[in-house]
């Protein structure tokens, strides 16, 4: 699956890096509401392209989901700071 990075030279492996760096910074570096999109931008970096459709839970089962997410938030980063600004579209 990776016999592309086998034929890269040494100069092209470290640019591949920076660009998947620069993807997982762009991801890392979601906030608000951003935590909770899909993000397909952090997969396209991958060469091969496939193009997933996501299993979306039913509505109770998503909000659930999100419920739990964002208490994990609260266990792993108790003195994150936070907000309450409205979501804006």
């Amino acid at each position: 699956m990776d016999e592309d990075l086998e034929r890269m030279t040494r100069e092209e492996l470290i640019d591949e890096a920076k660009r998947l760096r620069q993807g997982i910074r762009e991801h890392r570096d979601c906030s608000r509401h951003d935590l909770c999109w899909h993000h397909p931008a952090l997969w396209g970096l991958l060469p091969d392209k496939t193009d997933p459709i996501p299993v979306v839970p039913e509505w109770p089962e998503f909000i659930r989901g999100c419920i739990k997410y964002r208490q994990s938030l609260d266990e792993q980063m108790p003195n994150a700071p936070r907000t309450d600004e409205p979501y804006e579209e």
